[in-house]
């Protein structure tokens, strides 16, 4: 009896799998394909996944869709995944695994794919000619082209812009003269690469001899027009054209304001059929970089289209033209107010002198709960960078650390300026070594402040480490540090080997400041004769010497008492800045030092007759809460009769330890 019940159930499974196949062979597997594509091209994967593994029978087409769409959202272990796990391939399986491999950069796994194929179709070696185009093996799509059974215009399009694209322009006329058969795409690449050469005249004559144009090659010219300067063709061109779309009226107007033209573009935006705020705030910032920022603002304000990016773009036109006023105005009467506006602001009082209102604005932002992002610490630090006290730097320093903000380099290399700025080259170093990550604009920082205040050896340490990190060249900035550091250490042979190394082995340009370090620290160490040796190596190359080249001369010569020189260099600065009051009391002090009193009563003379006055001396005393600034003889500091007093006194208590004892 067992046996014939166990006999029965594998009768009725086995029917039952027979149904089951049946049932999954009529249903229609499309709608479930169309749905699994849809959520991929929507970013919604996961729903994908779910139907994918719900389905009751799964095709090759169902298969492709994840494949695809594995692809389309930039999962590249789960598309591999699901390929290998496909029973059974088409043509179109392969070509989407070739093209997905070949956009993650995976050329071998590609060309893997490729030769594993029975049968290729023109797509297959078009993916593969593409493949190798944007991942710069252009030789290799040469060859893959070369050895096509047959070629399609897709074909010829392609390997024609790979070989633009490596600067092979005669090669890709050549094999664009050889095409039997030409489309718009084809004709439109000769001109656009003809352009990008800078030879108009002959993408112009290809231009002209286009069969048939479309706006994309209109657009083209035009634009090529407007990159090599040539406006006037441009606009030319423009007005023939049978058809226009948006980015025919952009294309112009945006050549108008890279050329000055403001008021053609904004003439030209009155014509536009379809207005749009992108092309209206171009038009503005046209204005604005060409110095125009109070036309821009009477524009503005007379149109509907002036909006939160045109005024912000004023706002800092003010701020560039040092209209500090008209720029707060701006800002107090806009409306509405995002993140960048405030950024904006508070940057632009900080570059234009106004700290304190940079500051206030700041602690306001935060008042009114606006998000603060990298670019407000960024904007902020900088601000601090000119404060004498730390103490608001710090607390910024730990907002951002609250925020978890602290984390972006970007953010990491304002703490690292500011604490360097204010002298605190222990926070610095600190900082520095806190970031998970530095750029180029971290290692200079450190390495200039360190070089700054004096931490030479330190300094040249940091720049070795730069030289030694990878993907990590010094630049004409860092050698500025290190040259600087050396020249504060008296390091003489240092600094010859790395100005040497400057030139020859990263070929950088020496600029003024490389040679400013190094005449001072010639001069520092007694070489006077080489630092002039020096100036005239310049003078023979061509390049300026500055006030502050002839300053670090002059420094070096009062050092070692080389009056001579010293009287060449201190002339040199008067020339260049007659209103420089420091430069005449050095060069009175120098003469009255080498014992000539009429020179020094003429350099007197000179000063007050050129109306120049001695600057008072200036210095800042950081207190618990803030800083406090004293002039020479200002006796206006509210406390100052009782700071007054507190120096008597420790001038009474020095006298007195100075007193010899009886003892002695």
């Amino acid at each position: 009896m067992e046996h014939v019940v166990r006999a029965l159930k594998q009768f009725l499974n086995s029917r039952r799998n027979f149904e089951y196949r049946t049932f999954a062979a009529m249903v229609d597997l499309r709608p479930f394909n169309s749905r699994i594509s849809s959520f991929m091209r929507s970013g919604l994967v996961e729903e994908a996944q779910d139907l994918f593994d719900k389905m009751p029978q799964r095709s090759t087409v169902s298969y492709n869709a994840m494949i695809r769409g594995y692809f389309q959202n930039r999962l590249y272990e789960k598309a591999v995944f699901i390929y290998n796990q496909m029973p059974v391939r088409d043509t179109f399986s392969y070509n989407t695994m070739i093209a997905g491999l070949m956009q993650f950069g995976n050329v071998e796994g590609a060309e893997a794919v490729f030769k594993t194929m029975a049968c290729r179709d023109v797509v297959t070696w078009n993916s593969m000619i593409s493949g190798y185009v944007n991942n710069d093996w252009v030789d290799d799509a040469v060859r893959m082209f070369n050895s096509m059974p047959s070629k399609d215009v897709v074909s010829w399009n392609l390997i024609i812009a790979g070989l633009v694209k490596v600067g092979k322009l005669d090669e890709a006329v050549k094999l664009f003269r050889g095409m039997s058969n030409r489309d718009v795409a084809s004709w439109t690449i000769i001109v656009k690469a003809f352009l990008g050469a800078g030879r108009i005249v002959e993408a112009r004559r290809v231009f002209d001899a286009m069969p048939v144009k479309d706006i994309q090659a209109w657009n083209t010219m035009i634009g090529g027009y407007v990159e090599n300067k040539a406006v006037e063709n441009a606009e030319d061109l423009f007005h023939k054209m049978p058809e226009k779309d948006w980015n025919s009226w952009s294309v112009m107007i945006d050549g108008f304001v890279c050329n000055g033209r403001s008021n053609d573009a904004l003439r030209l935006f009155e014509e536009m059929p379809e207005k749009c705020e992108k092309s209206w705030n171009t038009i503005i910032f046209g204005f604005v970089k060409n110095g125009l920022a109070r036309e821009a603002h009477a524009i503005v304000e007379k149109s509907p289209f002036g909006r939160i990016v045109s005024c912000t773009n004023i706002m800092v036109g003010y701020f560039d033209m040092g209209e500090v006023e008209s720029a707060v105005k701006v800002f107090e009467s806009m409306p509405c107010r995002d993140t960048t506006v405030w950024n904006a602001v508070i940057c632009g009082l900080g570059e234009n002198g106004r700290v304190e209102d940079g500051v206030n604005l700041f602690i306001e932002m935060k008042e009114y709960g606006f998000h603060l992002d990298e670019s407000t610490f960024t904007s902020s630090l900088t601000i601090c960078s000119n404060l004498p006290s730390l103490n608001l730097g710090k607390q910024i320093h730990a907002e951002a650390v609250k925020l978890g903000i602290d984390s972006f380099v970007p953010v990491g290399n304002a703490f690292v300026t500011m604490y360097s700025r204010c002298g605190n080259m222990d926070y610095a170093l600190l900082t520095f070594n806190a970031m998970a990550s530095h750029d180029k604009i971290t290692w200079n920082s450190i390495i200039c402040g360190l070089a700054h205040h004096g931490h030479g050896e330190k300094a040249i340490e940091m720049f070795e480490k730069m030289r030694s990190t990878a993907n990590m060249k010094p630049d004409q900035i860092s050698f500025v540090g290190v040259l600087s550091a050396c020249s504060h250490a008296g390091l003489v042979d240092h600094g010859k080997h790395y100005f040497n190394l400057m030139q020859n082995e990263y070929s950088l340009e020496s600029t003024t400041e490389h040679y400013t370090c190094m005449v001072d620290l010639l001069g520092r160490s007694g070489l006077i004769d080489e630092a002039v040796d020096l100036l005239n190596q310049m003078t023979g190359g061509g390049l300026e010497i500055r006030a502050s080249l002839w300053g670090a001369l002059l420094g070096a010569c009062r050092m070692h008492k080389n009056f001579s020189i010293a009287e060449i260099a201190g002339e040199k600065i008067l020339e260049m800045e007659p209103s420089n009051s420091g430069m005449y009391m050095i060069l009175a002090e120098m003469y009255l030092a080498s014992g000539k009193r009429r020179e020094a009563y003429g350099v007197w003379n000179r000063m007050k007759e050129n109306g120049v006055k001695k600057q008072p001396g200036c210095s800042w005393v950081e207190s618990s809460v803030t800083g406090n600034v004293f002039l020479s003889g200002d006796r206006t500091h509210p406390n100052f009769d009782s700071i007054s007093a507190v120096l008597s006194l420790i001038y009474r208590e020095i006298d007195t330890e100075n007193i010899p004892t009886t003892d002695e």
